[in-house]
C-alpha cells in the first residue's frame, strides 16, 4: 500500500494489477488527487475503513477479497462512492455490480480521460447531494402518508424515524414525492434524478427502485407505492 497527497478530493485506488494501477495513480495525482492505492481488497477496505476517501476506484478480480465482497463489506458502515473496474462489461456485471453497491462500472479496457471524466462527475454528484438545501426550501415539507420529507436536512422520515437512505435513494424518493400519480420511464428518471451526465443504464434506475422498496415499501416484493407500470416506467402512488 501507498499513499501520495495532493491538494484535492482523496481517492483510494485498488487494483492488483501493478501497471494499470500506477498509471491510474500517477494520472490522478497529475489532476491534483491525493491518491492512496491497495494492491489487495483485504487491504483496500482496511484503508477505507481507516482513511474513509472520497471516492473508491475498485477492481472486481482482486485477491484477498474480491470487489464484490469489497462492496458488500464497505456498505454496511458507509456510503463512499464506488466506481468499478472489470473485463467483465456485460449488463448482467454491472447490475451485479450495483447491486453490491457500486455508484458506476467501467469495463476494461478503458481511456484515461474517460475515467476522470466520470469521477468528475460522480464526485459532483456526491458534493451536491451533501448541500445544504436551496434558501427557497428552508421550510419545505413534503409529506405522503407516513413518509415526511425535509428537503433541508436531506431527510426522509417513516413514522417519524430516520431512513438511511443513499444519496440517490434520497433523491429518486422525494422525485417520486413531489410528483405522485405520474408515470416516469427509467430515462426520463435517469435524466431528471441522475442528471445528463450520467453515463450508467437504465437499470441502475430499477436496482435503486428496489432499494427503495424494501425499506419504504410494507411488502416490497408486492409493492403498493412506488409501482411498476408495464411497458412504461414508474409510479409513485404515495
Amino acid at each position: 500500500m501507498s499513499e501520495h497527497r495532493n491538494q484535492g478530493a482523496t481517492i483510494l485506488v485498488v487494483e492488483d494489477d501493478e501497471a494499470l494501477r500506477f498509471a491510474v495513480r500517477r494520472q490522478l495525482e497529475r489532476e491534483g488527487y491525493t491518491v492512496l492505492t491497495a494492491a489487495r481488497g483485504d487491504d483496500g477496505l482496511k484503508v477505507a475503513r481507516e482513511r474513509r476517501p472520497d471516492l473508491i476506484v475498485l477492481d472486481v478480480m482482486l485477491p484477498g477479497l474480491d470487489g464484490m465482497q469489497f462492496c458488500r463489506l464497505l456498505r454496511r458502515d458507509q456510503q463512499t462512492p464506488i466506481i468499478m473496474l472489470t473485463a467483465l462489461g456485460g449488463e448482467s456485471d454491472r447490475v451485479a455490480g450495483l447491486d453490491m453497491g457500486a455508484d458506476d462500472y467501467l469495463a476494461k479496457p478503458f481511456s484515461m480521460r474517460e475515467l476522470l471524466a466520470r469521477i468528475r462527475a460522480l464526485l459532483r454528484r456526491t458534493r451536491s447531494a451533501s448541500r445544504p438545501a436551496p434558501a427557497e426550501q428552508a421550510s419545505e415539507r413534503i409529506v405522503s402518508g407516513d413518509l415526511e420529507a425535509l428537503p433541508l436536512r436531506r431527510e426522509v422520515r417513516r413514522n417519524g424515524e430516520p431512513l438511511r437512505l443513499k444519496p440517490k435513494e434520497y433523491d429518486l424518493l422525494v422525485f417520486f414525492m413531489r410528483h405522485p400519480g405520474r408515470v416516469f420511464t427509467r430515462e426520463q428518471l435517469l435524466q431528471d434524478v441522475w442528471g445528463y451526465d450520467y453515463e450508467g443504464g437504465e437499470r441502475t434506475v430499477d436496482v435503486h427502485v428496489r432499494w427503495l422498496r424494501q425499506k419504504i415499501e410494507p411488502e416490497p416484493s408486492a409493492p403498493r407505492r412506488i409501482k411498476t407500470v408495464r411497458g412504461s416506467g414508474y409510479l409513485f402512488d404515495g
